[in-house]
């Protein structure tokens, strides 16, 4: 091969290198422009999800604010300073059947999200209403559906207890200190705005007192 055929084919690989050299970088170039639009956005989003996150969360706890402000329909209410808090032994005679305060042992019944399969003694329940705790009881007339419902809500739920009364004159009955509402269906929403309004609120006599490590079983 001749000097001019030698430099000629020494050009024509200088040619392609510097060709392959100028597409790699446009490759290069290309690839960060998508990986920084991706990257925005990526954080676009996480920082409107994150809006949204808050907001929601905002909004969720002005209407449980909201709820708690507004009176219950149809619950009835007993003057807190007439609820004597003394600790008794042996069985207390209630004015209202569930009990919603008055005199009580000195063991809570453990509220800690505690659903009981059989009856409870009125007397330790009450001490967990001292507490702030919110009792639900239900009767043989509430639906079977209704009482996994209830079971399911209070399970996930500190500061509520729920068992069985057979000798309460609603199927499903909602108490806490000096405050009672009886409905006919797990779905009422009532119920909600009742366990909003009443666990750990305003009615508690001892708020922040413990409802776990009581006593467990009827």
């Amino acid at each position: 091969m001749s000097k001019t055929s030698k430099k000629a084919a020494a050009t024509s690989r200088k040619e392609r290198i510097e060709a392959m050299r100028r597409a790699e970088q446009a490759r290069e170039r290309r690839n960060r422009i998508l990986t920084i639009t991706l990257t925005t956005v990526i954080v676009a989003g996480l920082v409107g999800w994150g809006a949204y996150a808050v907001n929601s969360a905002n909004e969720k706890e002005e209407q449980k604010t909201a709820a708690a402000k507004k009176p219950v329909s149809g619950e009835k209410t007993w003057d807190k300073k007439k609820l004597t808090q003394n600790h008794v032994q042996g069985t207390v005679d209630y004015p209202m059947n569930p009990p919603v305060g008055g005199d009580h042992n000195q063991a809570w019944m453990t509220c800690d999200g505690t659903v009981y399969t059989k009856p409870i003694n009125k007397e330790n329940a009450v001490h967990s209403l001292e507490h702030g705790a919110v009792w639900i009881t239900y009767n043989d007339k509430a639906a079977e559906a209704d009482i996994k419902s209830l079971s399911d809500k209070v399970s996930k739920t500190p500061y509520t207890l729920m068992s069985p009364a057979t000798d309460q004159p609603g199927p499903i009955m909602l108490s806490a200190w000096g405050r009672q509402l009886s409905v006919d269906k797990a779905s009422d929403p009532r119920v909600e705005q009742f366990l909003t309004k009443y666990v750990q609120g305003a009615q508690t006599p001892e708020p922040g007192a413990a409802c776990t490590n009581g006593l467990t079983a009827a």
